[in-house]
């Protein structure tokens, strides 16, 4: 694989892996805005059910009695979907924080082959220096052995 290649195959995964934390925070902030619902709802139904208390200390006819139970009813049922909303949520924000970590492991492999490469680039550089540094000093004396009378 050449340099270009994997310079290429590089941002090609580090584009992806921003991509899959820019979706990861997407999904956390749906998360904690489907976490807030929650709690105002179940906010408004406590508060709710206090004034049907109160109602109730103070007498209440019937139908008004009907009426608070019955949205009592709908803010229970409203309570239920936005727990299964938030369960939803949660998922989706774990498998995005999966995706990212998948694609965080990818581009972490593709640095540490570029840097083996790197390594490796050097290495060769630096045999090929000694070996003509060597080659040097070996021509230097054979020069100084043959300019030396005998």
């Amino acid at each position: 694989m050449s340099h270009q290649q994997l310079d290429m195959l590089t941002d090609l995964a580090r584009d992806a892996r921003d991509q899959a934390g820019k979706l990861l925070a997407q999904e956390r902030q749906t998360q904690q805005q489907t976490e807030a619902q929650l709690q105002s709802l179940n906010r408004y139904r406590a508060e709710y059910a206090e004034r049907l208390q109160q109602a109730m200390r103070d007498g209440i006819d019937p139908a008004t009695m009907y009426n608070y139970q019955q949205f009592l009813a709908s803010l229970d049922a409203a309570l239920s979907r936005a727990r299964q909303a938030l369960a939803a949520q949660q998922k989706r924000v774990q498998q995005s924080q999966q995706h990212w970590q998948q694609e965080q492991r990818k581009l972490s492999s593709y640095d540490t082959l570029a840097s083996r490469r790197l390594l490796e680039e050097h290495r060769r550089q630096a045999r090929h220096e000694q070996k003509a540094s060597d080659d040097m000093v070996t021509n230097r004396l054979a020069r100084q052995q043959s300019d030396k009378p005998l």
